[in-house]
């Protein structure tokens, strides 16, 4: 709880327009895109640079007061709701694109950047920032890099990980420390950066990021293979890979979740197959047509009954807009969407897409699956309605066994999305309790009173979709 002693002392250090504790300010930040959980925060802050916030976190680690760092809140693993109050840090001052490198192919942000605000400048210069969330309209780099953040073209250019080469982080005792720099080699110690990549706000606040570029492919084409068997799709995902082909995405949607998006887009999607795979290629003209041509081929060897070719620029467009749009389309159906991820080997997508079928059957929900064909990451999707309390009991199961599903068939809980609080109950699934032991080690040697978005990665409970008022 914030006494009126802290709230002084934080106002000294931001303003009286940076600090927020009406009960409507605490609302709008009790809750993220997880379905159905919230709990209220004490206060919200925003502060103007790196200084504020080392100030901030060193009077809440001298308080024990919590803090959750956010951006625009679009995780879907409750991982910036503030289940046990404390200060949510906006970074809505701290939002500037600092430097843009063309000598080292590198720019240097602020967590406040909205990502496709950052790409847009980056390719304006010929430059290309490959991870692509499909929240990238409204999501910002700080909460990339919290989640570690993936997308359609995660198959060939990797996670945001894998751009993440230099960071600004104040501790938890309000320390400021660097990381990394505009460097292709560099062993000194221990690799921090990664550290912090996906560590969902529980080891430290990042304050400035430096990401790697590339340069911009020349071209790129688009083509659309059509199944009435999800085991043919899934022996063309492989066989392509086994090829030596690396597409710039692979994606898959399954009948249902094509109904859904074509009711939305109303594109020409076919309807009366049982799964679609959306590739895309970029690079040379020669072989991007190359790859093109030899990725149709093994699509209609493994009896792919039609593979189009998108005909211009607008129509690989539209296909492409029509998968980023599954989710929102799904949306529409249903008061409650509960969108999850379960990454598994390419190998085994067809018996994962089968697996979740069969839950789907035995719960009696509606589940649709979508996902990253190429680097395995389905998105199985319940349509349901949080007022139905035995409904929601079945999601749960349901979505327990699918991630079981997934460990079972060599996989993961989560690919992108993140641990947070939802997916914490089944991290020892995944990593042993030897492995939890690690983690808490770095957890507790960092964070040692646990102020750094607690709660969150580390389950003392099994949490279910519940409001938590506070």
């Amino acid at each position: 709880m914030l006494t009126n002693e802290l709230k002084e002392k934080l106002i000294e250090i931001v303003g009286n327009e940076n600090y927020e504790d009406s009960k409507t300010t605490r609302l709008v930040y009790s809750y993220d895109a997880t379905p159905n959980f919230q709990s209220m925060p004490d206060a919200v802050i925003s502060p103007r640079n790196t200084k504020e916030v080392s100030e901030i976190v060193k009077l809440c680690n001298q308080y024990k007061i919590p803090i959750v760092p956010r951006g625009s809140g679009s995780n879907l693993c409750g991982g910036t709701c503030p289940i046990e109050g404390g200060l949510v840090l906006l970074f809505r001052h701290m939002n500037k694109i600092l430097e843009l490198d063309e000598e080292n192919l590198t720019v240097t942000v602020q967590p406040g950047v909205v990502t496709l605000d950052m790409i847009k400048e980056v390719e304006a210069k010929g430059l290309f920032y490959p991870p692509d969330p499909s929240s990238m309209k409204i999501s910002t780099i700080g909460g990339n890099i919290n989640e570690n953040s993936g997308g359609l073209r995660g198959l060939k250019y990797g996670v945001t990980r894998d751009y993440v080469i230099a960071l600004e982080i104040v501790l938890a005792n309000g320390d400021i420390i660097r990381t990394g720099g505009k460097l292709a080699k560099d062993v000194a110690g221990y690799d921090l950066t990664r550290l912090y990549v996906g560590s969902e706000g529980t080891l430290g606040v990042i304050t400035e990021a430096t990401l790697k570029l590339i340069p911009m492919p020349e071209t790129k084409k688009t083509m659309l293979a059509l199944y009435q068997d999800i085991e043919a799709a899934a022996r063309s995902v492989s066989k392509i890979i086994a090829n030596k082909i690396i597409p710039t995405t692979m994606e898959f949607l399954d009948q249902p979740t094509l109904k859904v998006v074509e009711d939305f887009a109303q594109i020409g999607l076919p309807t009366d197959v049982q799964a679609v795979l959306l590739i895309e290629q970029d690079g040379s003209p020669e072989v991007v047509e190359k790859d093109i041509q030899k990725m149709a081929d093994i699509c209609k060897q493994e009896d792919a009954f039609s593979v189009q070719v998108a005909k211009s620029a607008g129509e690989a467009e539209a296909l492409t807009t029509a998968r980023r749009a599954a989710l929102s389309a799904l949306a529409r159906l249903k008061p409650t969407t509960i969108l999850e991820d379960a990454t598994v080997p390419r190998s085994e997508i067809a018996k994962m897409v089968n697996g979740i079928n069969q839950i789907a059957e035995k719960y009696k929900l509606d589940i649709c699956t979508f996902g990253h064909a190429g680097d395995g990451n389905l998105h199985p999707t319940c349509l349901t309605d949080t007022r139905n309390q035995e409904e929601m009991e079945r999601v749960e199961e349901a979505f327990a066994e699918i991630f079981a599903l997934a460990i079972d068939l060599g996989g993961t809980i989560t690919g992108e999305h993140g641990v947070g609080v939802m997916k914490a109950p089944y991290l020892e699934w995944k990593l042993g309790k030897e492995g939890i032991a690690a983690m808490t080690a770095i957890k507790t040697a960092l964070d040692p009173n646990n102020i750094m978005n607690p709660g969150k990665v580390f389950a003392k409970e099994s949490r279910k979709r519940v409001v938590v008022a506070k």
